[in-house]
This record gives structure tokens, sequence and C-alpha cells, in this order.
């Protein structure tokens, strides 16, 4: 299955990174009813704009989950050369196969699945640089003005918020590119 960012990357050859943002960081308060309530009514939505701009089926992972410790382990494996595919890996736990991200043990099967050492990802869970690379990556995203995902930034100055259509970012890219004439 190929989504519309990766028909991006191979079109245009862009260098993609992924980075660390939590909708929901420890110590938020409770989701109120009401916003649980406009979540659970905007599903089929967000679930048919899944499939037709990314070109990906979506199920209904689990709400209130942890994404901390998957987020964590994003700088590791991105340390060890695995970076996108433990995105991936990540990504389809949750949004395809509805597993709780924020399990260690869950996690630890993805990193196994994408070629990280068991025992070095599970030291990386607990280890406070990992965790401080992964802030890093969220300060930078509330002092640039992101406050929600997917937000994507093409040349380290033009944001792109929410999802669009494959032909949106083409379309970005070609005006990127004009303007840096490339």
């Amino acid at each position: 299955m190929s989504s519309s960012l990766d028909e991006l990357q191979r079109t245009f050859e862009i260098d993609l990174h992924w980075h660390s943002f939590e909708l929901r960081p420890p110590g938020s308060p409770p989701m109120p009813p009401e916003y649980r309530q406009r979540i659970d009514a905007s599903r089929p939505r967000m679930e048919q704009m899944a499939q037709e701009v990314y070109n990906v089926q979506i199920k209904r992972p689990p709400l209130g989950v942890n994404s901390r410790p998957a987020l964590i382990g994003m700088k590791f494996a991105e340390d060890q050369g695995k970076g996108a595919a433990y995105h991936d890996a990540v990504f389809r736990a949750y949004w395809q196969g509805e597993r709780d991200i924020g399990d260690r043990a869950i996690l630890l099967e993805i990193a196994e699945s994408v070629g990280l050492d068991r025992a070095a990802y599970e030291a990386a869970l607990d280890d406070p640089a990992w965790e401080e690379a992964m802030e890093m990556d969220v300060q930078q995203a509330h002092a640039i003005g992101i406050s929600g995902v997917p937000a994507l930034i093409f040349e380290q100055k033009y944001l792109v918020s929410g999802a669009q259509p494959y032909d949106a970012l083409v379309n970005v890219v070609e005006q990127v590119k004009q303007r840096l004439g490339t």
C-alpha cells in the first residue's frame, strides 16, 4: 500500500523526516465528554479522508493512548537508521491494528519487527537523553505554531497543516521548487 506522502517522496525525491508531537501530553486535563463525542462523530469522515487523501484504510484505534513512549522510541530508531520503518510500523499498529502504542510490550514487538535490538530499544525508552530529544521536537513544533497533526514543513519554512490531497502537496512542492529556483 502506498500513501500520497510515499508517492510524493518517490516522485520528487524529497527527504521526509518525522518529528514528535503530542496531541495530549502528560498532565493534560481529562478529555471532556463533548470533545470525545465530536471525535466519534468525525471518525467516518476522517476514515474516508485517510482513504481518499493518503490511500490508507484506518480503523478505530484506542483513544487516550500515551504516545510518549512510541515517540521516545522513534528518536532511538532514527539514530539506529530505522526511523522510517519504525514510524511506519507504529502508524500501522495504531491506525490499522488498533493497538495501544503506549504499551511497552507492543512497542518492543514493533522495535524487533523493524530490526532494532530489543534490549537497547527497551533501555532507550527509559533513557532521559532520548526523552529530551523527543521533547525538543515537541518544543520546536509549538515554537513555530503547530497545534495539530498532520503538519508538513517544506524547506524548513513552508507550513502545510492538515491532511491534504496528493495534488495539493504536488502543488506545494512545485511552488517551493520555483521559489528556490530548482
